[in-house]
């Protein structure tokens, strides 16, 4: 049996500005900070040790993900960064107070653009700094192939290849593989071992720095999975999640 820890960053600075974050790289807040070491002090308590850490190319991913293996003293094991764990890209509503685009454009529209599975946000102009042609992270692709903005179905399609490939291989044979991600790119893995249906998927909240468990059986399907820790603590922090950032 193969052990899966699917665990979403802290707390970002934008998250607590309700903010539409997306690509853009913003850093961990206090409360973010914290929420990282709590998730290592979960894993330790559950006898978690990964062999394999995967976190996306966007800062308060990586943070948490060092947090936590600094905490779990597993800073030796080998880490592999990846854009295919990138935060769904939110196009023109990056960097938007969510509450001004509810005012703005209405609940409901809103409410597509953020938690749907097939509609898109409105696209960013190629020319708009906040593009990712313009991040340096990104200077060896095609301009004209990187997304100017995703639904969740097209986080979904960069996600899916990634698993296949290389988590998917790392958990045979009985292996602990840490994914150190975002909301939607997480919602996307969850979707694939849960097979939820793309109208139940709109209504998954993942709390920020609570990991999620899954043990996988020798084809990778998904046997089990729960939250880790105190079921009233992750409760609580699904309530307050502010999801799609």
């Amino acid at each position: 049996m193969s052990q899966l820890i699917l665990l979403r960053h802290g707390e970002s600075l934008w998250n607590a500005d309700h903010r539409f974050t997306g690509w853009q790289d913003i850093d961990l807040s206090a409360r973010g900070i914290e929420e990282a070491h709590r998730a290592a002090r979960l894993l330790k308590a559950e006898h978690l040790e990964p062999g394999l850490a995967l976190t996306s190319l966007l800062t308060r991913a990586i943070r948490t993900l060092f947090f936590v293996l600094d905490d779990l003293r597993l800073l030796w094991i080998p880490v592999e960064k990846a854009w295919q764990l990138n935060e769904r890209h939110y196009g023109d509503l990056e960097g938007r107070d969510k509450r001004e685009m509810s005012r703005k454009y209405g609940d409901h529209q809103v409410a597509l653009w953020r938690r749907s599975y097939h509609t898109p946000p409105p696209l960013l102009d190629f020319d708009d700094p906040r593009h990712p042609r313009f991040d340096v992270r990104y200077r060896g692709w095609d301009p004209h192939l990187l997304p100017a903005g995703e639904s969740l179905e097209q986080t979904q399609a960069r996600v899916l290849p990634y698993w296949r490939s290389r988590i998917l291989p790392a958990l045979q044979g009985g292996g602990c593989v840490l994914v150190v991600a975002h909301g939607n790119s997480l919602r996307a893995l969850i979707k694939e071992l849960n097979s939820v249906d793309d109208d139940a998927i709109s209504q998954l909240n993942i709390p920020t720095g609570i990991p999620m468990l899954y043990e996988l059986g020798p084809g990778g399907e998904a046997l089990r999975h729960r939250f880790l820790g105190d079921a009233g603590e992750t409760k609580a922090a699904i309530e307050r999640v502010v999801e799609g950032t």
